[in-house]
């Protein structure tokens, strides 16, 4: 049979609600007195009424409070009173560890429910719940898998077992271990309407909750573990023989109202410590204590970033303008006086290359600072757009170089030491007197010759000079162009992520505050209703104790 989900909040049920509105209060629920003043004089059931009949079972009034606080102990209660004892159930499922604890925690339930030993083989099930000669089975307990829609082979088995007048329970095990099982029994649902049975329902549960709910004594994860709703479905589903007597039924009646009783026991307990209230302060003043939506600290973060992003660059252009003076140095050794007018060429594609290994570098960094404020929870956002300037130029050709004194006393010196050098060369002539007279022109020419090449070699070696000159002041220019470049990046860098922050914590901010006002409208409530869910409370337990202490 369709069995509903308990409500998780016992106290927020909207019937016990309504139910302890429409009673008189005085105190808290006046709003006069403290929050446990209850008082006991109301219409609450009186020691010198007639004696509950136990065989009748409770009456109206009692289950209503068993409704509101234990619903799988009031179908119980119906399913006891209406069936009787419970018949032998065909389980029809895997035979592994789920399917054990199962049945361990199924035994546990009263009247207990005989299961046979589970069925693995769908098809086999079949033969063996109605073997041939002899009555089919009476009720079959068919587990459904959570993580896995119905098959065909257990639809097929479905439909022979109703046809052979079988009554059938479905039930979806192992729900803890998957978080949608909620659509697979959709699906399941819907597969089984497909097929015109409609009447059928599934019932999830895990016998895993189950057990840690025992283990706990937690009343409320027992129930959202379906194994009270299964058992109330099997005891009414299976039970095929007459009620045992009034005996059975008044000690099953006795032990849900005992449980009842215990459920609004500890939760009156929850009432009045408090701990539900403090839980909710604590959320807020830990909401209130990030109300900037993480601002400060973001900006903080970008600040930090930036400065260290500005000091890595920086150090890697100067970096590379060194390593690229180091190169021009040593190609103008090496250049003749002829290739020296057109190094600048050179020097400005040169250039061109380094912007374009900085502008790599710069867009590797930003993309990592990005990366950095963003953090890690948050979608990847593209790197702000970023102006892209031409390369730096090097600057004007270099002027010719304008000759000076030096170059004139080069001449005069070059001159007289070329002449020394002749007459040293041709000293030997001069012991000939026959060749006396023609010393004197071998000397000029050797001379002049000398002279000549000293100054060649000095303005070559002044054009390099000033060639190198050149070269300082161009490359000083273009660190300085691009130490420019890496600025305005991050500037520009800057002002994109910080905008980006703002945007992102005004989202938080406000999420903040709609939290904020979420925790204060249910602190405020929470607050305004424990008198009176008190008030109900006692009462509640006044009804069940007068029917409890009738059993003695």
């Amino acid at each position: 049979m369709p069995v509903s989900e308990p409500p998780l909040d016992p106290t927020l049920d909207a019937e016990r609600r309504a139910h302890a509105d429409t009673e008189p209060m005085h105190g808290s629920a006046q709003g006069t007195g403290p929050v446990a003043g209850v008082d006991r004089s109301l219409s609450l059931p009186n020691d010198t009424a007639t004696p509950p009949d136990h065989a009748a079972g409770p009456s109206a009034e009692v289950e209503a409070v068993v409704a509101r606080w234990n619903p799988q102990g009031t179908a119980l209660l119906r399913a006891v009173r209406g069936s009787g004892a419970a018949g032998t159930v065909m389980l029809i499922g895997p035979a592994d560890a789920a399917t054990t604890l199962l049945r361990t925690e199924l035994a546990r339930f009263e009247p207990r429910i005989d299961l046979s030993d589970p069925v693995a083989d769908a098809n086999a099930a079949v033969e063996t719940t109605s073997p041939s000669g002899t009555a089919p089975a009476a009720v079959a307990l068919v587990l459904l898998d959570a993580g896995t829609t119905i098959g065909a082979d257990t639809l097929r088995v479905i439909h022979r077992l109703r046809a052979d007048g079988t009554r059938i329970l479905l039930a979806m095990n192992g729900i803890h271990a998957h978080q949608d099982w909620r659509s697979v029994q959709t699906r399941d649902l819907d597969l089984l309407a497909a097929q015109d049975m409609t009447d059928l329902d599934i019932v999830p549960v895990s016998a895993r909750l189950a057990a840690a709910a025992r283990t706990a004594g937690d009343a409320g994860l027992m129930d959202r573990s379906g194994l009270g709703a299964l058992h109330a479905a099997l005891a009414a589903t299976a039970a095929g023989a007459e009620a045992d007597g009034g005996d059975r039924i008044a000690a099953v009646t006795a032990r849900v109202l005992s449980d009842t009783r215990q459920r609004v026991v500890e939760q009156v307990a929850t009432l009045r410590s408090g701990g539900e209230p403090a839980r909710l302060r604590e959320e807020r003043a830990v909401l209130l204590a990030g109300r900037d939506g993480g601002r400060a600290t973001a900006m903080s973060t970008l600040r930090g970033q930036l400065h260290l992003a500005r000091v890595d660059l920086m150090t890697e252009v100067g970096a590379r303008i060194r390593a690229l003076h180091t190169v021009t140095r040593g190609d103008l050794d090496r250049l003749g006086r002829a290739a020296l007018g057109a190094y600048p060429e050179r020097l400005q594609q040169a250039v061109t290359e380094l912007t374009g290994a900085v502008d790599l570098a710069i867009d590797r960094r930003l993309a990592e600072l990005s990366a950095q404020i963003d953090g890690a929870d948050e979608q990847a956002a593209p790197s702000p757009p970023r102006r892209r300037d031409p390369a730096p130029r090097v600057g004007p050709d270099p002027d010719p170089r304008h000759r000076g004194v030096e170059d004139h006393l080069m001449i005069v010196l070059g001159a007289s030491a070329g002449v020394g050098l002749g007459r040293l060369l041709v000293s030997p002539l001069s012991l000939v007197p026959a060749l006396d007279f023609a010393s004197v022109p071998v000397t000029l020419l050797l001379g002049g010759g000398a002279a000549a090449w000293v100054v060649r070699a000095r303005g070559q070696l002044a054009e390099r000079a000033h060639m190198r000159q050149w070269v300082s002041d161009a490359l000083v220019n273009v660190k300085a162009q691009l130490e420019q470049r890496v600025a305005t990046a991050l500037v520009e860098t800057e002002t994109a992520l910080a905008d980006r922050v703002v945007r992102v914590s005004a989202t938080r901010m406000v999420d903040t505050d709609r939290r904020v006002a979420e925790v204060e409208a249910r602190l405020r409530r929470m607050v305004a209703e424990q008198p009176g869910q008190l008030a109900a409370c006692e009462r509640d337990i006044a009804i069940l104790d007068r029917w409890i202490s009738s059993f003695d």
